[in-house]
């Protein structure tokens, strides 16, 4: 049986420019979850080392964007 690829899994929500960010005492953090071919997952959660909400956003767009191409993305 063959494996499936690793996926990334995107929960977006097109109402909330702030979805996969969290503030942790003033600093700004991204969270996401990988679905990996052996039916294993992994949070992934990362300091996006700023407490400025536009600065996180660029970030984790740009983060987001760069993970996106080395894993099939789920949205």
């Amino acid at each position: 049986m063959a494996r499936s690829k690793t996926r990334l899994a995107l929960r977006m929500n097109g109402t909330n420019p702030n979805h996969h960010l969290w503030n942790n005492r003033g600093v700004w953090w991204c969270h996401l979850t990988v679905h990996k071919g052996d039916a294993t997952s992994e949070r992934l959660r990362f300091s996006l080392k700023t407490k400025v909400l536009e600065h996180a956003r660029e970030r984790r767009d740009s983060i987001l964007h760069d993970i996106s191409e080395h894993y099939e993305v789920v949205i």
